[in-house]
Formats: C-alpha cells, structure tokens, sequence
C-alpha cells in the first residue's frame, strides 16, 4: 500500500462525520470511497474537494507509505551476481 488514508479517517471522528456524510459534502462517489479504504490511489481532484470541504491540507488526509522493495524471482537481494 502506497498511500495511506488514516489521517483521513481519524479526521471524519474528530468531526463527528461519517463516510456517508463525506460523500454528500463533496460529491464524490462511494466506489472511491471504497478505492480510498483500501489504500488505492484516487484522482487529485477528489483529494481537492475532500481538502476544500474538510477545509484542511493534503497532508491532513494523506500520508505515503513506502512499499518495501521486492527482488526479481530466483535472485538474493543486496548481491550483486558473478560473472
């Protein structure tokens, strides 16, 4: 997961506000919602609208989080193959 909402949740508690309710605010459609409870990527443009409606930053709803790097199938990570 690269992008991480919890921000964004523990936003809606402090304002007493339910995903419901954030979708009425913005407009936006409950598939992104959904989009946004699994940590998947959503256009900036609904990033805006949430930021416009909350009257908050970006960086009030979301954070990211570095995946950890995968190695190629069948080699070690960290050495380097002989030739």
């Amino acid at each position: 997961m690269a992008l991480c909402y919890k921000k964004l949740w523990k936003l809606l508690i402090d304002k007493d506000m339910t995903r419901a309710s954030l979708r009425e605010a913005t407009g936006i459609a409950p598939a992104t919602i959904s989009k946004m409870s699994r940590g998947e990527s959503v256009g900036a443009n609904v990033l805006e609208r949430i930021c416009a409606s909350m009257q908050c930053d970006i960086g009030d709803i979301v954070s990211y989080v570095p995946e950890p790097p995968t190695s190629p199938k069948g080699h070690k990570r960290g050495r380097e193959n002989a030739s």
